[in-house]
């Protein structure tokens, strides 16, 4: 019987939270795109600002090397060339004795250890099957179907208004950095891309002079030349700044934590996006996958360097951001031929910011034991992800649960959205 997500009890490695139980552990490149809302939500505690990023992970991340268990007795034998080591130079950073993070994730180490990020482990979406395209599609429209053509965030950015508290909104409800919408934001609620440019720019003469001309014929273009101007001239800005990147960054993660940290600034501002959403590619790892050192370990260094770069980059409204890893899938419990692993089913995911109560991981842990595996192959899945979704979603924008299963994930009333996340 799947476990009640409202119902979670566990372990805590940074001694903020509760009790063990058996089997659940509670313990303590690319494109860049983003759907513009502007809630301000009225509580009792005041007034709230609340923004929502999403990283999308794609390609499938080894949640078994981003998230080792080393304290399983049978996870070192499944892997024995690309097991993260539970001791040595290049060992776990620990986390609560049975779990680790891989040593590329020193930043986010750091930020589970102040309680500012939690992890998800043994989990997936309902798909089963094993291709990445089908696997993502199911990622970002919601559904248990890879056959829904809208996305979940601009589901959610259309329902915004109705969930019970007061929420103003600009013109603009959408905004994607990069050449095209991803799925995740494709839908009925406006969207607009901005891309990154190389070399000259429009000048602010020519721009005034546009939108002169489309204020007399077109004042709805007219207004979305003046906003893309705007973000053009702030994303410019913030990708000047940010976290200084590690020189020993490839040119793929060097621009991902570029896009981060333009991705904070923008955010960050009074009349920035509220909703984003970032893909980095690069994960789908069957060869020279290594452990603690290799390819995961590098690619996890640079989603490491930009999620420190949000965090810092966000400054003051950290304090009302929620950050959610994704992948479309895991990989395989055993590593292949080629020092890799291949596409396979249940991962990790990771959720952070200011409000998050973290410090801990949530896993209902299976049990890599042969007779344990899914299909013989896999981690088995045993959290559904929409219910960590679901819970951001409810807990950031109070948004209510019947909206939640039938409009922002369909066909998903059975799915109970996690409680206790956020503050």
């Amino acid at each position: 019987m799947p476990i009640d997500p409202a119902m979670l009890h566990g372990h805590d490695p940074f001694g903020r939270f509760a009790q063990p139980s058996r089997r659940l552990f509670l313990a303590g490149v690319g494109s860049l795109t983003a759907s513009v809302m502007l809630p301000r939500l009225a509580s009792a505690a005041g007034t709230r600002d609340p923004r929502l990023v999403v990283i999308v992970l794609r390609g499938a991340l080894d949640g078994l090397g981003a998230v080792p268990p080393v304290g399983d007795p049978h996870y070192a034998g499944l892997r024995p060339d690309i097991a993260v080591e539970a001791e040595g130079e290049h060992a776990v950073l620990p986390l609560d004795g049975f779990f680790g993070l891989n040593p590329g994730l020193t930043r986010l180490h750091a930020m589970v250890a102040r309680g500012e990020a939690l992890i998800v482990h043994a989990a997936a979406t309902p798909y089963r099957q094993r291709s990445h395209f089908q696997g993502q599609d199911v990622l970002e429209n919601g559904s248990p179907r890879p056959d829904l053509a809208t996305g979940w965030l601009n589901r959610l950015a259309g329902i915004l208004p109705a969930g019970g508290q007061q929420i103003s909104a600009t013109p603009v409800r959408g905004l994607g950095i990069g050449a095209t919408v991803p799925l995740i934001l494709r839908g009925p609620a406006p969207t607009v891309t901005w891309t990154p440019t190389e070399g000259d720019t429009a000048r602010a003469d020519t721009i005034e002079r546009l939108a002169a001309l489309y204020a007399a014929r077109d004042p709805a273009l007219e207004a979305a030349l003046v906003a893309g101007a705007d973000l053009d001239q702030l994303a410019a800005q913030t990708m000047a700044g940010g976290t200084t990147i590690d020189a020993t960054l490839d040119r793929a993660q060097r621009t991902f934590v570029q896009l981060a940290n333009a991705t904070a600034g923008l955010i960050a501002a009074d009349d920035g996006p509220r909703i984003a959403a970032i893909s980095y590619d690069g994960w789908d790892t069957h060869a020279n996958e290594g452990g603690g050192t290799g390819r995961l370990a590098r690619l996890l260094a640079g989603l490491d360097v930009a999620l420190d770069g949000l965090r810092t980059g966000l400054g003051p409204v950290w304090s009302e951001t929620a950050v959610l890893v994704v992948t479309e899938f895991g990989r395989t419990a055993r590593e292949n031929g080629t020092d890799g692993t291949d596409h396979g089913t249940g991962t990790t995911a990771f959720l952070l910011g200011g409000r998050v109560k973290g410090g801990r991981i949530i896993a209902d842990w299976p049990g890599l034991a042969e007779a344990d595996l899914f299909e013989n192959r896999d981690l088995k899945p045993t959290l559904d992800l929409r219910s960590l979704c679901k819970g951001v979603i409810a807990e950031l924008f109070d948004v209510p649960e019947r909206l939640l299963s039938e409009v922002v994930f369909p066909e998903s009333a059975g799915v109970r959205p996690m409680r206790g996340l956020l503050t």
